[in-house]
């Protein structure tokens, strides 16, 4: 028996993609979720906080939003947090549809409620990340190097920017969360100015030593967040966050404040964790995220204005791996 059934075209099979898309999306709640997953991840249970429903109902959105592609799914250890998709494909209509969805949401203002919702919550992962830092910065180093030793990934970030400061010649330097300060004197030796820092100040007293100890006399160090900074109109050359991203209630926020703290020209180096899956590093480590993959990062700085440069990857013999990146801002930024 022949089959007559006429042969779907590419056009309407491109359709048929999208009608998930539009009917997914065609909920001001939805569009709501999309908006604040712009640069955030959250879980489902802090999406419930936010938009003050239950557990089960927004449950329910975010396996429609998922299942049209509208954002994923990203384990951390054993909870779920959601996302925007990292890898659009600029070739396909679906993607290209979904793009232009989170496009048009990201026009729209934020209410204010809701942004100080967000805030409350991203307060929340400070303070268990500060916390953290306060009940074990006797044992800071040994609590760090049971992902990474220093040196596996220290010494490669300082090969990095000493490659790059004999050319650009810079003066100034910001390191956020500098830790034990270990990395000072690397940043010290480059340029006239150093400001480590740090909203730890038993973190911040241990920085402070390693100044003294090793006679870092143009490193200035300051107690508070890139807020503290933004304020006071500072601005830097080069801005360096070694392992810290993952200790931060929003890493995306990073990228911004320090594209925004950045002379024209100015660097930008990260060393961080690839994404994993040993949930212990939480309690154990204080880390807030289980590492990023190498996309997001990206995808921050884009959103930030600024531009990808290299990228090394480290491998660690217990299953991590760090991943060092640079971020450069136009000399055409404003």
């Amino acid at each position: 028996m022949t089959n007559n059934a006429p042969t779907p075209s590419i056009e309407s099979t491109n359709l048929d993609s999208l009608a998930p898309i539009f009917k997914a999306s065609g909920d001001p709640l939805r569009l709501e979720i999309l908006r604040v997953l712009r640069r955030d991840t959250f879980g489902v249970m802090e999406l419930s906080q936010l938009f003050d429903m239950r557990q089960s109902g927004m449950s329910h959105h975010l396996k429609v939003m998922n299942k049209a592609g509208l954002l994923e799914p990203q384990r951390e250890g054993n909870a779920i947090f959601y996302r925007r998709p990292l890898n659009l494909d600029s070739d396909k209509l679906a993607d290209q549809t979904i793009r232009q969805i989170f496009d048009m949401v990201d026009q729209v203002p934020m209410p204010e409620h809701l942004q100080d919702r967000i805030e409350a919550i991203r307060l929340q992962r400070a303070n268990q990340s500060q916390a953290f830092f306060s009940r074990h910065a006797a044992q800071f180093r040994e609590q760090q190097e049971l992902i990474a030793a220093f040196e596996l990934y220290a010494e490669p970030t300082a090969e990095l920017i000493r490659q790059r400061a004999s050319r650009q010649g810079w003066h100034t330097a910001l390191e956020i969360g500098p830790g034990e300060g270990g990395f000072l004197n690397v940043l010290a030796a480059l340029c006239e100015q150093v400001v480590a820092l740090d909203n730890s100040r038993d973190m911040l007293a241990k920085a402070t030593r390693t100044c003294i100890d090793e006679r870092l006399n143009n490193v200035d160090l300051i107690e508070g967040v890139t807020d503290t900074l933004l304020a006071r109109g500072d601005a830097f050359d080069l801005v360096v966050a070694n392992m810290v991203l993952h200790h931060v209630p929003s890493p995306a926020d990073i990228f911004l404040d320090a594209a925004a703290l950045m002379n024209n020209g100015g660097c930008f180096v990260v060393s961080d964790l690839c994404s994993h899956d040993q949930d212990w590093a939480k309690e154990n480590c204080g880390d807030l995220w289980l590492g990023f993959e190498p996309e997001e990062l990206t995808a921050w700085a884009d959103d930030a204005g600024l531009v990808s440069g290299e990228s090394l990857f480290i491998g660690l013999r217990n299953g991590f791996q760090v991943q060092v990146r640079e971020f450069w801002k136009s000399t055409g930024s404003s």
